[in-house]
């Protein structure tokens, strides 16, 4: 499924009536179009963190945006903004080193059984959804520290925790794990 098939899919689900998109929408403004909502856990300073909501929408054919959140609460934290970016553009734009360090591989993430899909809810669309960011590398700038009362200024690189654990081993405690 290409980029392009996914926002004509929220789209037309959008106009359909079966995703919501928030009220103030209709006015075409940046924050249309974040339908597209995922929870997956991540790894800041060898310590599994969250889950995060990430509300995403694709904004071209090789990238989608998102924008994560410690909670669903309407007053929730906006802790940290993650691309997802075509295999294809990321293994040629980004420098070997750095996405090694920096990025991670959305396929293994999914597979590990920790991200979970709660919008779309229809199983078909999710498993379009997973089949295309399965073909997209991501990388998460964190940007508000853990127990901090407001942002620092420090930006982070948060990680999957299946791309942390290639790097440097098991996590000891993993509270994102699949249960068994």
């Amino acid at each position: 499924m290409k980029i392009s098939k996914v926002c004509v899919l929220v789209s037309s689900l959008i106009t359909a009536g079966f995703l919501s998109a928030p009220a103030f929408a209709a006015d075409k403004n940046p924050l249309t179009g974040y339908t597209i909502h995922v929870t997956a856990p991540h790894v800041m300073d060898g310590e599994v963190i969250g889950p995060f909501h990430h509300y995403c929408k694709p904004i071209n054919d090789d990238v989608i945006q998102c924008i994560l959140f410690e909670s669903t609460d309407p007053n929730a934290r906006l802790t940290e903004i993650e691309y997802m970016v075509s295999k294809k553009l990321a293994g040629s734009a980004i420098p070997k080193w750095s996405h090694t360090q920096n990025w991670h591989d959305h396929k293994q993430e999914i597979e590990t059984g920790r991200v979970a899909i709660v919008n779309p809810t229809d199983p078909k669309e999710q498993k379009g959804l997973a089949d295309y960011v399965s073909g997209t590398d991501g990388i998460i700038f964190h940007l508000w520290p853990k127990d901090a009362p407001i942002p620092d200024g420090s930006v982070g690189i948060a990680q999957s925790v299946g791309h942390w654990e290639e790097l440097h081993g098991k996590i000891a405690k993993d509270p994102g794990a699949p249960k068994k």
